[in-house]
This record gives structure tokens, C-alpha cells and sequence, in this order.
């Protein structure tokens, strides 16, 4: 039987371990000089010397970006609900409002005008999410923040390296969010990067991460520990040395499945919008609804193939989060959750498992027709 090919498969090598031994060996386990180097380095590297902010988890960096941008109870924040529930959750955690809004049905990110229609009295900031990897519509809802005086914060757990117009996403809100999380692009085991556009918000992000003192036992306001240790900054260090050849092999990889899955009927393959460089987190296609589900099981079962649905139930839809959204109905969120499949793109497939992704793709389609 041929190997299974798995949905996402995290590179963990002898740099890493070397790494972690580094660490060990220091005596200087919880957040340290590692952790400090690691967030000069992934700032310089991935948001033009931002200062950055590390933290435990990505829903940390999301939840204290939030806070430390002044988001709290009575406000509202619009949010994509064709997203992880992090995004939906991170704004209700600072006691403010999640509303959820429409999305563009080809990049699967927030569509400007149902944020514009969500606009009200209560509206402090839009918090896009740049999904699977391409950038959200960056000009469109910049514009409407300006217009109406808001803040954007960038969801960019699934983006590092993506760009709008020659620009690094993680460089154009309040901040942005990377999620180092192990199926990213790039991760520190587990972990968080908070893109700051001022020395204020990264202050307050970094009392709000350490229990809300910047010096020991001067505790400043009440805050969390969120923060990260030193042998998950090592890992991140380790990786971030190879990220860049693992986009630039995950975009080769969705280049040859563009090629074969763009000429099977029925498939539409991942759109890249003028202006945007996609770093395929995830190769996202579309099927027919009423194929999806079973394309996926045949893939897994007779194929040897992972994939994943992200996402099956829309967060306006999710048990812990309706009651935000009593009625709404997103049309283009509710049709991509039942038409979503993303298949593997990660760095360590051959040129047999492209091969094999496809075919598989094309035999399940066509017994079905």
C-alpha cells in the first residue's frame, strides 16, 4: 500500500534539536535572551523591523494585541466568520463585541462592502484575516477604516511571508498576529508573534504577557502569563533560517497542482488576486457540495490522501458564538463551508505525491459524475 500522504506534516530536524540542547545547556529555561533575539529576528524578517512581541499561543497575541490597542467592553470589532474560532474568540475575551461579516467568495477574506455594511456608532476596529495565506483586500479596507475612523488589526496566523503589493502583511495595522503554531509555515513548537505599530501597543502587549509588570513585582495592570519560554524561541529561531525555502517550495507545489487539478471539471483551484503573493498555508479548492465530503473520505480511504475542511461550521454558526449573531446570514461564508477542501501543499512532497494528489483528485471526481 502506498504511504499515507498527510494534510500538514511539520519539519522538525537536527537545528532544531540543536537548539533545544543550546537551551537546556544555558540553565535559562522561561523567557530569556532567546526569546528577545527571536523577536528582533522574526521582526526584521517578516514586518520591516516592527517591534514584536512574543507570546505563548497565537490566540494570546491576538487576545493581547487587542487589549493593548485599547479593545474592551462596549466596543465592536468586525471579523470574517469563514475563519478559525481564535478570531471570533480573541474580541469576545476582551469583553467586546465579535461582529461577523461577509466573505469575497474567490480569496475567501473579507469582502469591503459586507464590512462597510457592519459599520456602526459602536465600531472601533475590522480584523481581517489573511486566510490560508493570501493577503486580505488590503487597499479596500484600509479605506473604509479611514473613512470611519477605525483601527485594523491583521489575523496573520496562517501568512508569514505573504505580501500586498510588494508589502509585508504584518505591516499595515494597529498589529498583526502570526500564529507559530506546529501545521504553520513556520512554527516554535508552539507560540505567538505580536507586529506592533508603536512603541505603546508593544509596551502594553508586553505588561499585559508578564502578569502586567515590565519590572519584577511593580505590577502595572492586571495581566496574563502569556509568555513565551526560551526553548520555544530557540525552535523558532531554528526555523526561521529555513522558512523562506519552504514557501518557496510550498508555491512550487501549488503551481503543479494549479496545473493538474485546473483541468479537471468540477475543481476550482486557489485564486491569487493581482497584487498578492499567496504563501499557500493552505491549498484550498472548491467542489460541489454535494461531492466535497465524499472527496474527501474516497481521497483518505482509497488513496492514501489527507486533506481538511477549514472551515466546516462558520463561526456566526458555532454554538459558543451565535449568540452574537442571532439571524445573520452570510451567503458566501455559508456556501464556502460546504464546499472547502484543502488538500497537501507542505514542503515535504515529492513529486510522485503531487502526482498522486492529483489523480486522486480526478479518479474520485469522475466516478462520481
Amino acid at each position: 500500500m502506498a504511504e499515507f500522504i498527510q494534510a500538514a506534516k511539520p519539519i522538525i530536524g537536527d537545528l532544531e534539536r540543536e537548539a533545544v540542547d543550546r537551551v537546556l545547556r544555558s540553565g535559562m529555561i522561561a523567557q530569556g535572551p532567546e526569546v528577545a533575539t527571536f523577536e528582533k529576528e522574526f521582526g526584521e524578517h517578516f514586518a520591516e523591523g516592527r517591534e514584536t512581541v512574543a507570546v505563548n499561543s497565537g490566540t494570546a497575541g491576538q487576545h493581547l494585541g487587542l487589549l493593548a490597542s485599547g479593545i474592551g467592553p462596549g466596543d465592536e470589532v468586525i471579523v470574517p466568520s469563514f475563519t478559525f474560532a481564535a478570531t471570533g474568540n480573541s474580541v469576545a475575551l476582551t469583553g467586546a463585541t465579535p461582529v461577523f461579516a461577509d466573505i469575497e467568495p474567490d480569496t475567501f477574506t473579507l469582502d469591503p462592502e459586507s464590512v462597510r455594511a457592519a459599520v456602526t456608532e459602536r465600531t472601533r476596529g475590522i480584523m481581517p484575516v489573511h486566510l490560508y495565506g493570501h493577503p486580505f483586500l488590503v487597499d479596500e479596507i484600509q479605506a473604509i477604516a479611514d473613512e470611519f475612523g477605525l483601527q485594523v488589526f491583521e489575523d496573520a496566523a496562517q501568512a508569514h511571508g505573504a505580501k500586498w503589493r510588494g508589502r509585508p502583511v504584518g505591516t499595515f495595522g494597529s498589529f498583526a498576529m502570526f500564529s507559530l503554531y506546529p501545521t504553520k509555515n513556520m512554527t516554535s513548537g508552539e507560540g505567538g508573534m505580536i507586529t506592533c505599530a508603536n512603541g505603546e501597543i508593544a509596551r502594553n502587549a508586553r505588561l499585559l504577557r508578564n502578569q502586567g509588570m515590565e519590572t519584577q513585582y511593580a505590577n502595572e495592570v492586571i495581566g496574563f502569563n502569556a509568555r513565551m519560554t526560551d526553548i520555544h524561541a530557540a525552535i523558532g529561531r531554528a526555523q526561521l533560517t529555513q522558512v523562506d525555502a519552504w514557501t518557496a517550495k510550498r508555491q512550487q507545489n501549488a503551481a503543479v497542482l494549479d496545473a493538474g487539478l485546473g483541468q479537471i471539471d468540477g475543481v476550482t483551484v486557489p485564486a491569487v488576486r493581482e497584487g498578492a503573493e499567496h504563501v499557500y498555508h493552505q491549498y484550498t479548492i472548491r467542489v460541489d457540495a454535494a461531492e466535497r465530503d465524499r472527496l474527501r473520505d474516497v481521497l483518505r480511504d482509497e488513496h492514501q490522501i489527507g486533506s481538511g475542511v477549514y472551515y466546516p461550521i462558520p463561526n456566526h454558526r458555532l454554538p459558543s458564538l451565535a449568540h452574537f449573531a442571532p439571524e445573520l446570514h452570510l451567503p458566501e461564508t455559508e456556501k464556502a463551508a460546504s464546499e472547502v477542501l484543502s488538500l497537501p501543499v507542505h514542503p515535504s512532497l515529492t513529486e510522485g505525491d503531487l502526482e498522486r494528489i492529483v489523480n486522486g483528485v480526478a479518479a474520485v471526481l469522475s466516478a462520481g459524475a
